[in-house]
């Protein structure tokens, strides 16, 4: 079984664009995305898109991680490549923060390293203001800010739980070919 390297971030923090500039230059690595396998999942029961996902009942939403991550430790444990699993490390819901892998789930993924991809705050809202493919709740500075600190109580945690490490990698604005590059060192030295 290859090492499973989780990579999380902040909605907005451009945890998608540093995992793809790292992608087009890393041989030899598979990616999985969570949210994918999860609305694979919520589709066949009728839930349409991520938004309405993420305010499902706590009991629906249990249910379709733990069937996602099924499917996903059927992967790692077929592969001898670095799986990436591309998620978050919480999801924001009506009730409050939920993990984005529970105990049972991160236990069957085992990670060797957590990667939380961050940026500054006022970056974060700036970017999910231009967003409009995504319908995302309005939140102010201080949300953002504690989004990404629940974040990182949660990624210590799942490192508790595993063993794993956790990296943050700063995806400023004007410094994404270093996050990238901080991605691909991370990546490199699970091999």
């Amino acid at each position: 079984m290859g090492k499973v390297i989780i990579v999380t971030g902040t909605p907005g923090a451009g945890k998608s664009t540093v995992l793809g500039g790292a992608l087009a230059k890393l041989k030899n690595v598979l990616v999985v995305n969570y949210g994918n396998e999860m609305m694979a999942v919520a589709v066949e029961r009728g839930i349409k898109n991520r938004d309405l996902l993420r305010k499902q009942p706590l009991s629906v939403q249990h249910q379709i991680q733990t069937a996602a991550a099924k499917s996903i430790a059927k992967i790692a444990r077929s592969s001898k490549s670095p799986l990436i699993v591309d998620t978050h490390s919480t999801i924001k819901t009506p009730d409050g923060y939920i993990p984005g892998m529970p105990e049972n789930i991160i236990k069957s993924l085992n990670p060797s390293v957590i990667v939380l991809i961050e940026a500054p705050t006022k970056q974060i809202a700036k970017r999910r203001a231009k967003d409009k493919t995504r319908r995302r709740d309005v939140e102010t500075i201080e949300q953002i800010e504690l989004q990404q600190n629940i974040n990182r109580m949660f990624a210590s945690a799942y490192a508790t739980m595993t063993g794993a490490s956790v990296k943050i990698i700063v995806n400023a604005d004007n410094k994404l070919n270093k996050a990238v590059a901080e991605l691909i060192r991370v990546v490199n030295s699970q091999r």
